[in-house]
């Protein structure tokens, strides 16, 4: 009797030779591969094949019905082979934009995804042999996929936009929502991670605020938030979600943030001062850390925005030297692209070299930043026509060479700073060395560039030199490690679906592309021709398919005559 605690009844055993036994239809298959595989087998085959074709004319009524199929053919009028030429032309035309479409959105073939998956296995392909206990063949490719993971790391954009001040009205003044489902399920288990704890459930306002987060609705989320109020008009992470998701404009949130700020700090200094020795209150005290530094940093944010730059490069400065352990937020970011608008390139120069550490993980806005401050000192003046005369001065391969380690780094970053590719609202999360980060960068940096005289046209001169110091295929990388392959299926996650997502290395199309798209040419050709010329398109295809016959009657004639005419007879007798 089976167990009724379990969750899946046993399967009824099956006999072991039966058709139905797991395993009948594999083993035989791999047997027939096994036999295919060898020579001899083949051309027994072939001429069992033959063999049989041949003994079984008289049933298969061979010769009559090809004098049939001949006589259809010769009796077709050239409407046929028009009708036949176009709807060829037609099947293969959606043919081949289906497999462009497929192509453009998953970046492989259909038909070879399908011949892959289904009919390989079915004609006796390799297929993976089950894990062998205590040995393990693939413990290089498992350390691959792990890395590639990491590499593959999403991040949170420190310079990402307000969702009512900003987001909301893109999406009121276009229509099209610029942040997508995958985005924001991302920034939700980030707040969640930032401003809940597990002492919430002893404060009704934090009670229901760990509720608002992992609300879905953003009204459902701003209404859990005045409730908070009520219970509490000192909770700051309610202000917070109203700063983010209610306020119009970046002055409204301003407020917002100023009162969640004069929140935060009275919290965060009971935290400070009642700190038992126990996990629930170091929980306390770093949920009430992470909410002071998201206000901070934000209200820092608010005053670049409307202006007040000085004001927002002290709010930063004081920011990190507060809380210098959290240096993951990547504050310095945020610092750098301020002081840039000030046009404080000495300053600039000093937080890369304090952040630019071969120890620290890099980013496009670091790796951007140095090559423009290189380029800065020689752009005004470069001509890549004098430059090929005299050869480039040592300033000048200094300013090359970081546009370069910037390029290899991210190559998604020049075509938007060269306005080769349209920008759109950053997202609220970003794939390092991806085309996320890269719209991210340039929407932010792309006036930097443009201040500085000839920066975007030294950038437009060098940036694709990158590309011929890299080897191919990306095995190992020139200055950095090799370029994760998996930026493109992250990027179309985290990115709208209106956006052409940059793909690198360029993908080759797929043979079946080729082939589709050779086949619709040709097939149009025929219909185009059978249209204009029906007789001579008549004749050509008459003697096209006798061509292709003529082989088999030159077959069946030679097996005619080396067998004996009575052989078939007497076979039929017996």
């Amino acid at each position: 009797m089976a167990d009724s605690g379990s969750g899946e009844a046993a399967p009824a055993a099956q006999p072991q030779g039966s058709p139905g036994a797991p395993g009948w239809w594999d083993r035989l298959r791999r047997r027939g591969a096994g036999l295919a595989a060898v020579p001899w087998a083949r051309a027994l085959g072939l001429l069992a094949a033959l063999g049989l074709l041949y003994w079984l004319r008289v049933l298969l009524r061979l010769r009559d019905n090809l004098a049939a199929v001949t006589v259809f053919l010769s009796t077709l009028t050239p409407k046929f082979y028009v009708a036949l030429t176009g709807t060829s032309s037609l099947i293969s035309g959606l043919i081949f934009i289906f497999e462009w479409w497929y192509f453009q959105k998953y970046g492989t073939s259909f038909i070879e995804q399908v011949s892959v998956s289904h009919l390989r296995p079915l004609i006796g392909g390799v297929e993976n042999s089950p894990p062998v206990p205590g040995f393990s063949a693939n413990n290089g490719e498992n350390e691959t996929n792990r890395q590639s993971l990491s590499e593959c790391k999403v991040w949170r954009n420190p310079l990402n936009l307000f969702r009512g001040a900003e987001y909301s009205r893109y999406t009121w003044v276009t229509g099209k929502e610029p942040l997508t489902y995958y985005d924001m399920n991302l920034s939700a288990q980030d707040h969640q991670t930032f401003f809940t704890c597990d002492t919430d459930s002893l404060r009704p306002s934090d009670t229901v605020m760990q509720k608002a987060w992992r609300e879905r609705n953003p009204q459902a989320r701003i209404k859990a938030a005045y409730q908070a109020l009520e219970l509490n008009n000192d909770c700051a992470t309610a202000y917070v979600l109203l700063a983010e998701e209610e306020a119009t404009t970046i002055i409204d949130a301003e407020k917002y943030f100023k009162q969640a700020l004069k929140a935060g700090e009275t919290v965060y200094r009971k935290s400070q001062h009642c700190h038992p020795q126990n996990s629930q209150h170091e929980a306390q005290l770093r949920r009430d850390t992470n909410v002071l530094v998201y206000v901070k940093r934000r209200l820092a944010m608010c005053a670049r925005k409307l202006g007040r730059i000085k004001e927002a490069v002290k709010m930063m400065r004081d920011l990190m030297k507060e809380f210098p352990l959290l240096s993951m937020l990547n504050i310095h970011e945020n610092l750098l692209e301020a002081l840039l608008e000030l046009q404080a390139y000495a300053d600039v120069q000093a937080v890369l070299a304090k952040y630019d550490d071969i120890s620290l993980p890099k980013s496009a806005a670091i790796c951007y930043t140095a090559a423009l401050l290189k380029a800065r000192a020689v752009s005004d003046r470069f001509s890549p026509e004098t430059a090929s005369r005299r050869g480039l001065s040592t300033a000048e391969i200094n300013a090359v060479e970081a546009i370069h380690r910037a390029v290899e780094f991210n190559p998604h970053v020049p075509k938007y700073l060269l306005e080769m590719k349209s920008l759109i609202l950053p997202p609220e999360h970003i794939l390092k060395r991806g085309d996320s980060e890269a719209v991210a960068y340039a929407f932010f940096h792309l006036q930097h560039w443009k201040r500085i005289e000839g920066a975007l046209n030294l950038l437009h001169c060098t940036w694709e030199g990158t590309f011929r110091m890299i080897p191919y295929p990306l095995e190992k990388g020139h200055l950095f490690y090799p370029y994760p392959s998996c930026t493109e299926t992250a990027d179309r996650e985290l990115l709208p679906t209106f956006h052409d997502v940059s793909v690198y290395p360029q993908k080759e199309l797929p043979f079946f592309i080729h082939f589709t798209a050779g086949l619709c040419s040709f097939s149009a050709m025929l219909a185009v021709l059978t249209h204009q010329f029906p007789e001579l398109m008549v004749i050509f295809a008459k003697a096209f398919f006798g061509m292709l016959l003529s082989p088999f009657s030159f077959i069946m004639e030679k097996i005619k005559r080396f067998m004996p005419s009575s052989l078939w007879h007497q076979l039929t007798q017996i």
